[in-house]
């Protein structure tokens, strides 16, 4: 599973066309699409539930707007001003089919783009606590695979997102139904990786933290 394949909001197949690596060439644009994927929104309420700038947002919706990845749907009057509110027509979905098919440098950069923001998101975490709670899982493993045993593992790391991406929307579904005061949930972020070593010799060495 990797990041930029693109499965259509109804689930149907699609290729990669080069206004949706745009569309997901942007850390924030891969987190709006997901935010928009979920239900109808306007960057103002974005802003607020990503807890980024609103400028920065509104930035971001307009090239997914371009890129014929998100569409408008509605407007009201808030405010005095008139709020313009989007649902998703595409989604961050991980396909390896999909992937295989992009250019090396394209994965590269884009593989760059999510390793800068689990970075930034982790040292953030790390100051702010969010690492303190015991069943926090960190962990680092090196192992050594057959092409199967490669292959099995590639599976078991898709199948682990699927589900997460499962738990995620039941969870959204009962807060729901929670009054506002009740919702109380907690706010995590679900990082895999998984990649061949650099160059040097095994170090054989295992580093675990459930923290």
């Amino acid at each position: 599973m990797n990041p930029s394949q693109i499965k259509t909001a109804e689930n149907a197949k699609v290729s990669i066309e080069p206004r949706l690596i745009k569309a997901l060439s942007h850390p924030l644009r891969q987190r709006i699409l997901y935010a928009l994927g979920e239900g109808t929104a306007s960057p103002s309420e974005l802003s607020k539930r990503l807890g980024e700038p609103l400028g920065n947002v509104s930035y971001h919706v307009k090239i997914l707007a371009e890129c014929d990845a998100i569409e408008l749907v509605k407007t009201a009057p808030v405010r005095g001003a008139v709020e313009h509110f989007y649902r998703a027509t595409a989604r961050p979905y991980f396909e390896d089919e999909h992937w295989s098919d992009l250019p090396l440098s394209t994965r590269r950069a884009l593989f760059d783009n999510s390793l800068q923001a689990i970075w930034s998101h982790l040292a953030a975490a790390s100051k702010g606590g969010g690492l303190d709670d015991p069943r926090s899982h960190i962990s680092w493993t090196e192992l050594e695979l057959d092409d199967e045993a490669y292959g099995e593992m590639a599976e078991l790391l898709k199948a682990t997102l699927d589900r997460a991406m499962e738990l995620h929307a039941e969870s959204m579904a009962r807060l729901a139904e929670l009054p506002p005061e009740e919702r109380e949930g907690h706010r995590t972020e679900l990082a895999i990786m998984h990649f061949h070593r650099g160059p040097g010799p095994p170090s054989s060495q295992t580093l675990s933290s459930e923290r």
